[in-house]
């Protein structure tokens, strides 16, 4: 059976990355490493790749050296329930050298760009009502976080 999934290309930090993002979301872990045969891997690293599941999805991480870095062409979206998941997720991926972005997205310290969406954006931005769904977009165009309450406010005129 064909499968499809993410394949993310790390300099060093492949082992750090998968242990950041398994320790955030639930029914994560890492299920396999491999090594690289010794003096092989890229600056010395010994671990080639890392498997891992995050939020039950398949993910491979692979250390191979600084010839390729992560742009915004490319993201991992999560969808929140609510802005105490939105503000858990925001928090622990601009930590130790993340940095916002705008509209939700972000970039963790490793260089991955997020995108952190509470439920509630794509909820209010569908409704059958063009106003209403304009007012949410152009809040959501003046966030780096979403912040639920204000798509609300916006939503409500």
């Amino acid at each position: 059976m064909t499968t499809i999934h993410p394949f993310l290309w790390f300099d060093t930090q492949a082992e750090q990355a998968a242990a950041l993002y398994t320790s955030l979301f639930p029914d994560s872990k890492v299920t396999t490493i491999t090594n690289y045969p010794e003096g092989a891997g890229p600056q010395g690293e010994s671990v080639m790749t890392v498997e891992f599941e995050i939020a039950g999805q398949r993910v491979t991480a692979l250390n191979a050296g600084p010839h390729f870095k992560f742009n915004e062409a490319i993201s991992l979206y999560a969808e929140t329930r609510d802005q105490a998941e939105t503000d858990r997720y925001w928090n622990a991926l601009i930590a130790d050298g993340g940095e916002e972005s705008q509209c939700g997205w972000l970039k963790d310290r490793f260089g991955l760009s997020w995108q952190i969406i509470p439920e509630a954006l794509p909820r209010l931005m569908g409704d059958k009502d063009p106003a209403r769904a304009a007012r949410v977009l152009a809040a959501m165009f003046k966030m780096r976080k979403i912040i639920v309450a204000d798509l609300e406010a916006a939503y409500a005129g």
